[in-house]
């Protein structure tokens, strides 16, 4: 369910099973292939009690918990318990990669991709805020790609053509058709209005294309 946006340390599920996937970190949180985790693995590779994070006085405590193929931290493998700081890439395995943020803003709010919008994206961990409040799960892949080119050109009325070749891809985007994109777009309000359904955020303009607003948020 969406979170408020406030300072919490956040896992973020990188290549793997869990791809886009993401934990706020409020208590200790195992990771394994064991029902009972909080974090599950479906993988063989994982052993059914992997590794554990921690919260700790000043951070967050990453511990292998002598898992079979073990933990590795930015390449490094972990013995005993290890600190994460901001930006760290934490590897299950061969099975799962995460990213670890150390908040939920996960970065000051100069570095977010509009910071006066209702509607806000952060491109380094693909998360996006609907007033202030977090969609989750994620958007996927495709529906953060159409988000962030309607983001980048707000306010203008991008033709469907050129949203279709910026999101998909110059190579991908053949063959994409406009009953695929509306699905798509249909699918991404969909989304925004579990958080805010008074506005229309994705505007479709017959014969031109679609458009951003993207309202000021209130203080």
């Amino acid at each position: 369910m969406a979170g408020n946006l406030e300072e919490s340390p956040i896992l973020i599920g990188q290549t793997g099973p869990l791809k886009g996937e993401r934990w706020i970190i409020n208590k200790t949180i195992t990771i394994g292939r064991e029902s009972t985790c909080e974090v599950i693995i479906p993988d063989r590779q994982v052993s059914r009690f992997h590794a554990r994070l921690s919260l700790v006085k000043d951070g967050v405590q990453l511990e292998d918990l002598e898992s079979k193929n073990g933990v590795h931290k930015n390449g490094t493998p972990v013995k005993g318990k290890v600190k994460l700081v901001d930006g760290d890439i934490v590897q299950i395995a061969l099975a799962q990669q995460f990213l670890f943020l150390t908040s939920d803003a996960t970065v000051p709010l100069s570095d977010f991709e509009d910071s006066n919008g209702r509607l806000r994206l952060d491109m380094r961990s693909r998360m996006v805020w609907v007033d202030k409040q977090t969609i989750d799960p994620p958007l996927s892949a495709l529906q953060f790609h159409v988000l962030q080119v309607l983001f980048d050109h707000q306010g203008q009325v991008v033709d469907r053509h050129q949203l279709v070749r910026e999101a998909w891809g110059n190579n991908e985007s053949v063959g994409v058709s406009d009953q695929a994109l509306d699905a798509l777009l249909r699918r991404l309000r969909d989304r925004i209005a579990e958080i805010d359904s008074d506005h229309s955020f994705i505007v479709s303009i017959r014969g031109h294309g679609v458009r951003l607003d993207n309202p000021q948020c209130e203080e």
